[in-house]
């Protein structure tokens, strides 16, 4: 798995207080090629049709709901793994982007498109960092299932070291930390009510349900012949037996890190990415799974995953990170610790439905490396384990 980047939920390098970069659920981006500079999947790579889109019938869509001139062209920039993400351009040179769940394999609950179009929609208008909302479909006679069209953001996307030093000087990388850590606290501050998203969740006992949800999902998700030993199960049941008590209702990504961020040339957030797993409930468990992707040079496991961005020279630490949220928020954040061993159990669990899928035949991009997500499983909650024990 070296050299790996794999995105929505996960890239991951770890140590026995961080994941780096396991991209989730956002499992976004793996096997990265280039063209142009830009980063596509090898399955954007293939001749028309581009997997996953009725070229005639999206086209047709997008001329009559989002002001985009015929012909329309389509290339997977992420995904297989978790929801696509298309880059399409059409005859005006108009770049957008277009989301739609996996091909298959589907649980019911997940990669909801309204859902996430919903959110988009309310966070726009009150100026958090997210890309324009353009349009929802939800005829799946168009396209087989949900999709919804945003504006294309501009920027970096940060997945590997390399990439951090070509694209930003030490000092402006040594700035990412706290804009990223800022703009955190400022989703926080969304007015949930306000905001028209009173009714997207429960408002109480999120990492309650957060716990069933994807132990639920684990269990639906079991491969046969691939066994953990009962790890998964036995954090999850010491995780359910010493949730801190959430000191706010806030709108939360779930997969907030830096590779579901696209930056301008200053460093600064332009836009958050992949709001799939958003919900209601507890900051603290963002703030968590931030910290666990934040990987530092000197981590354990950095030879053998791969490098993540932010062991480039230059980023400053996890604690950095942790006292700019602390500067632009009034939440206590003495347990963050639980909710870092939250985050590093729940990425094993969504790592699990990826493995599943892949093993399923359901996942449209390059599929290298995953028949080792199982041992990358275990390391994860394994971590998830002493990191709660250090608690």
């Amino acid at each position: 798995m070296t050299g790996t980047v794999i995105d929505r939920s996960i890239t991951a390098v770890l140590k026995v207080a961080s994941v780096t970069s396991l991209t989730s659920a956002s499992l976004t981006l793996t096997a990265v090629r280039r063209r142009g500079g830009e980063p596509l999947l090898a399955s954007a790579l293939m001749d028309s049709p581009v997997v996953g889109i009725n070229e005639d019938n999206v086209t047709k869509w997008m001329v009559e709901n989002v002001g985009a001139a015929s012909p329309v062209t389509f290339e997977l920039i992420a995904g297989g793994r978790s929801n696509l993400t298309y880059r399409a351009v059409d005859a005006k040179n108009q770049a957008f982007a277009l989301r739609r769940p996996p091909l298959s394999h589907v649980l019911p609950t997940a990669h909801d498109m309204v859902r996430e179009h919903t959110v988009i929609s309310a966070l726009y208008p009150l100026g958090v960092p997210v890309a324009e909302p353009l349009g929802l479909c939800t005829d799946e006679g168009v396209n087989d299932r949900p999709f919804y069209v945003m504006e294309f953001v501009d920027g970096s996307i940060l997945r590997h070291r390399l990439q951090a030093e070509q694209d930003f000087d030490w000092g402006t990388r040594r700035l990412i930390g706290d804009h990223l850590a800022t703009t955190l606290a400022q989703l926080h501050d969304v007015d949930v009510v306000g905001a028209g998203l009173g009714g997207l969740a429960r408002h109480d006992g999120y990492i309650e349900r957060q716990l069933r949800r994807w132990r639920s999902q684990y269990e639906q998700m079991r491969v046969d012949g691939v066994d953990h030993g009962g790890i998964i199960e036995a954090v999850g049941d010491q995780l359910a037996a010493s949730i801190p008590t959430q000191q706010r209702v806030a709108v939360v990504h779930g997969d907030y890190r830096l590779d579901n961020t696209v930056l301008d040339h200053h460093g600064r957030v332009r836009a958050i990415l992949d709001w799939e797993i958003c919900t209601l409930g507890d900051p603290l468990a963002d703030l968590g799974v931030l910290l666990c992707y934040w990987a530092e040079p000197d981590d354990e496991t950095v030879a053998l995953l791969g490098a993540a961005p932010t062991t480039a020279d230059g980023f400053v630490g996890r604690d950095q990170v942790l006292q700019s949220y602390v500067r632009h928020s009034d939440l206590d954040v003495s347990d963050v610790a639980y909710y870092q061993a939250f985050g590093y159990w729940k990425l094993a669990c969504i790592l699990q439905g990826v493995f599943a899928r892949y093993r399923a035949g359901a996942v449209g991009g390059d599929q290298g490396s995953v028949a080792e997500f199982p041992t990358h499983i275990a390391m994860l909650a394994a971590t998830a384990k002493q990191t709660l024990e250090q608690h």
